[in-house]
């Protein structure tokens, strides 16, 4: 293990080239890409994507400034603005990916942050893409390297994904390995985003992105500036992992630097919440489809889960709002047990009905030492069905769909996209056609330019 891991997980990302990344990451680099254009797209309409809509329109710049594109407006703006919003609106409709063994989003703060820069800076496809691989390596060995007692109190999106947002917006700049150091350092002493606005139904979910995603490219630009950061950011004393973590682990952060690829590991969401509880909607939807139960025959159900999910979803008892219901166990498992499904229609016309709310009091969440053995590199799924006629029926899952091992084909990431636009209003089919057909190319792509704007500046 390195001596100073910030320090070679700078050198990495500043060093990192095209070349060095292998097709097949390349290829799930571009697959990740397109699942979050349409996640972005799909929080347009969400009350706090439009509230950090309009500060960003109100502190933004005044016509004829500009040259990053904001996905839910079509407007241009400066790179933090449109980076901000885009990271507000690509969190919202719980769609977007996720690291397992990190339990991390890294494309709602990754791609908004380098999406935005490359615009402004008339950069490659290949570059925005190497700054993107960059981003995910970095942020997911943080988020590994913070560990489990970190996550219990803090929205590690917010906070690893504040020094990925650095890395790669560093590498998009070019800065030198030292350069991204002091990235680190700046964006580490920002890094925050706390789990208690569950409780309360807040809006602080989408601020943890737009913050991260902004302030990690403040990070690196004030980095390319000459501004200096903490050193050891993440391992000192007084770092992060003093602060925010009991389990911190830096072998992590330099874990098969170059050889193992985090970014190929990421998950694609499927059911449209959070993803603790998919494991167990997977296993439910296999119980069901198995036995053909209608929503009636069921008694009760035992969701077996890790910790974690104890822990994130616990709080929400009696869900207030479409968000806070995307985090309650019973409610995610009522869907799945009405509809077979828990998608974006099913959670807006749905999550209050009664008969969602009585399916809903028939869950308990009860903690498995296998499930919470093999957390968080697997997020193994188990239930426990009981029916009204007494049968007790068990179902399980290794791999959740979207995991690396049961993922989505480019097809079916692409019917998801479409789902997810026309669900935000935010794109025809064919704009969103036009747009998987750029992602795909995105490497021969000379300037990367914009996707749904016109070039105009509000």
């Amino acid at each position: 293990m390195s001596d100073h891991p910030s320090q070679a997980l700078a050198a990495f990302a500043a060093q990192l080239r095209y070349e060095d990344i292998p097709p097949a990451v390349m290829a799930r680099a571009e697959d990740l890409m397109l699942d979050w254009f349409g996640s972005a797209l799909a929080g347009r309409n969400g009350r706090p994507v439009q509230c950090i809509e309009s500060f960003a329109r109100t502190m933004g710049p005044g016509p004829g400034c500009g040259g990053a594109e904001v996905l839910i407006s079509r407007r241009t703006t400066t790179p933090l603005f449109a980076a901000m919003v885009n990271a507000a609106s690509s969190h919202y409709a719980e769609q977007d990916d996720v690291h397992n063994g990190s339990v991390f989003h890294p494309a709602t703060v990754v791609f908004p942050a380098v999406l935005a820069v490359a615009q402004a800076n008339g950069a490659s496809g290949r570059e925005l893409m190497t700054a993107a691989v960059a981003g995910y390596e970095v942020g997911i060995r943080v988020g590994e390297f913070l560990g489990r007692s970190h996550y219990r109190t803090f929205h590690t999106t917010g906070t690893a994904g504040t020094v990925a947002a650095a890395a790669a917006v560093g590498r998009l700049l070019g800065l030198t390995p030292e350069r991204m150091l002091d990235a680190f350092g700046s964006a580490g002493t920002q890094a925050a985003g706390l789990w208690e606005f569950l409780r309360d139904a807040a809006d602080s979910k989408q601020l943890h992105t737009a913050k991260a995603a902004s302030d990690g490219m403040m990070a690196a630009y004030l980095a390319a500036e000459g501004f200096t950061g903490a050193r050891r950011i993440l391992e000192g004393k007084q770092g992060m992992a003093a602060g925010m973590s009991r389990d911190a682990d830096p072998a992590r952060l330099t874990d098969g630097l170059g050889t193992r690829w985090a970014t190929a590991e990421t998950s694609f969401k499927f059911h449209a919440s959070c993803r603790h509880t998919h494991p167990a909607a997977d296993a439910l939807l296999q119980a069901i489809v198995a036995e053909d139960l209608r929503p009636e025959q069921i008694a009760a159900v035992t969701a077996h889960v890790h910790q974690g999910a104890i822990d994130v979803l616990g709080p929400v008892v009696d869900p207030r709002t479409v968000h806070q219901a995307k985090f309650s166990m019973g409610t995610v498992l009522g869907l799945i047990a009405q509809f077979r499904s828990a998608g974006l229609n099913e959670f807006d016309e749905a999550y209050a009905d009664p008969r969602i709310v009585a399916l809903r009091d028939k869950v308990t969440m009860v903690l498995d030492d296998e499930v919470d053995g093999a957390y968080p590199a697997r997020w193994i799924g188990k239930v426990t069905v009981t029916t009204t006629d007494g049968r007790v029926l068990k179902a399980r899952v290794d791999e959740p769909k979207g995991d690396p091992g049961n993922t989505l084909s480019r097809r079916e990431l692409e019917d998801k996209a479409l789902r997810l636009a026309r669900f935000g209003a935010a794109a025809s089919d064919d704009e969103m056609r036009a747009v998987f057909e750029r992602i795909w190319h995105i490497g021969r792509t000379p300037v990367v330019g914009y996707f749904l704007a016109r070039g105009e500046t509000r």
